[in-house]
């Protein structure tokens, strides 16, 4: 028996006589690439693979109402927390926000002349939307307001007290960012001014008025002293009489200023040093009458006064003379519906106190010295009467000399008199019989004057007639 093996189909195909050789060639290579081209068509199919993006983490709502509506309606309500927005609630007091992830956050309502109960809320979104958070809004009877604003830099304004004066008075600390606030404001015109050690600032002060809302961005730049510079203040009460009272300070540095409708004064600008403050005002009288304060690296604040009405009140007079050589202890004299007299200071300055209404002379004297004018005249109406002023020259040796003719008669000596009246009457002015035929009268005043006549004396002491009258003018 015989086996043989099977013959493949390409073998068989290779073996068909009818095909052309071109074709048969053509068949077995075919037959051959097919396989190979088989296996890439299957690899490629199953080696593609597609992947698709992850889905986006789901967001939610946060959604409450405000009520009743007529404070609802309107009010802006802040996002904080895991995400920042802001939404402002419908005619129906309905807020919501959108897109929330997953986090904690704050709602906190606001609105001008409204309360909000409670005034802010913490919600929690976790997998849902959070329905249902409600506020409830009160209209404010007597509604009240803020004052904000900022200084820079943080270096100058980091504890930088700002002060409030004006409808409302008060005071607050700036944090550590620079900003400050007042709250509960009525509306009204206030000022508003910052200090602080070792700095200045600008603006020096800031006038505000609150108007039915809020005032934000009232701004001031700081700026460090290289040679710092301090304050004095204080406040004088009640009102009535602490404001428009002049205040005074002597000391290291001289100064005035006034005090404002609050009775509050400052002094700005001052070295180190100790000085002296000192109020006034007409009608009024002050305790203490003045006080010491001593400026050594800080601000002097609480220098305070007491003001008390007059029931009977009295007022000054008071002045300079200048230069200070003639004025410095001059006697002042006052004559007039009272009279008295005082010594100028070291610096001129003289004050007559305690004078009731009336009209009063002031006359200056000081030994060496003519003054200008000679004298003034002063009237005391409801108020203090300043700058009554004068002006000291130092006088001049002023003489007038005196020569007639003998007598013809025979005599021990001469007499001379002086008066200030044409025609008399006169005053002898010689001490003892001048024997020679002229006098010299030093005893005489610039500007004034004088009338002189002689008799002659015999051994007897029988004297003549006057003799003819001769006038000396001084100049």
């Amino acid at each position: 028996m015989r086996i043989e093996r099977k013959k493949t189909w390409i073998e068989k195909l290779a073996g068909v006589k009818f095909l052309p050789l071109g074709t048969r060639q053509a068949f077995i290579l075919a037959a051959m690439l097919l396989p190979a081209l088989f296996q890439w068509g299957c690899a490629g199919i199953v080696g593609q693979s597609t992947q698709q993006a992850p889905p986006p983490p789901p967001t939610y709502s946060l959604s409450g109402t405000i009520t009743p509506a007529a404070g609802g309606n309107g009010t802006m309500v802040t996002l904080s927390g895991a995400a920042s927005a802001s939404s402002m609630a419908n005619s129906s007091g309905a807020f919501s926000f959108l897109g929330l992830k997953n986090g904690t956050y704050t709602l906190t309502p606001s609105r001008t002349g409204y309360t909000f109960s409670p005034t802010s809320q913490n919600v929690t979104v976790n997998g849902a939307t959070v329905t249902g958070v409600s506020f409830t809004a009160t209209q404010q009877v007597n509604p009240t307001y803020s004052i904000s604003g900022t200084i820079t830099p943080t270096a100058g304004g980091n504890g930088a007290t700002v002060t409030l004066s004006g409808t409302a008075n008060g005071s607050t600390t700036a944090n550590s960012s620079g900003a400050f606030t007042f709250s509960g404001l009525a509306n009204g015109s206030y000022t508003l001014t910052p200090s602080r050690t070792g700095y200045t600032f600008s603006p020096t002060s800031q006038n505000v008025t609150v108007s039915g809302a809020a005032v934000s961005g009232v701004s001031f730049t700081a700026t460090q002293q290289v040679n710092p510079t301090y304050s004095i203040s204080g406040t004088i009460s009640p009102t009535a009489g602490g404001s428009g009272a002049k205040v005074t300070l002597n000391g290291a540095a001289s100064a005035t200023t006034t005090a404002n409708t609050s009775g509050i004064y400052t002094f700005t600008g001052l070295s180190n040093g100790t000085y002296a403050v000192t109020p006034s005002l007409a009608g009024y009288t002050f305790s203490p009458t003045s006080q010491s304060a001593t400026v050594n690296g800080a601000n002097v604040t609480g220098v305070n006064f007491t003001a008390t009405v007059q029931v009977n009140p009295t007022f000054s007079i008071s002045g300079t003379i200048s230069p200070t050589a003639g004025g410095s202890g001059a006697t002042v004299t006052l004559s007039g519906t009272a009279s008295g007299s005082t010594t100028s200071n070291g610096s001129g300055v003289y004050t007559f106190t305690g004078l009731a209404n009336g009209s009063y002379t002031v006359a200056p004297s000081n030994s060496g010295y003519t003054f200008t004018p000679v004298n003034q005249s002063v009237t005391v109406n409801g108020a203090n009467v300043g700058s009554v002023n004068f002006t000291a020259a130092v006088q001049q040796a002023h003489s007038a000399t005196l020569s007639w003719t003998a007598s013809t008669s025979t005599v021990s000596g001469y007499n001379v008199y002086r008066g200030t009246v044409n025609g008399g009457p006169y005053t002898l002015i010689n001490t003892s019989l001048l024997t020679a035929l002229s006098f010299m009268d030093t005893n005489v005043t610039s500007g004034a004057t004088y009338y002189y006549v002689t008799t002659a004396v015999d051994s007897s002491g029988n004297e003549s007639v006057d003799s003819n009258q001769v006038t000396a003018v001084i100049p």
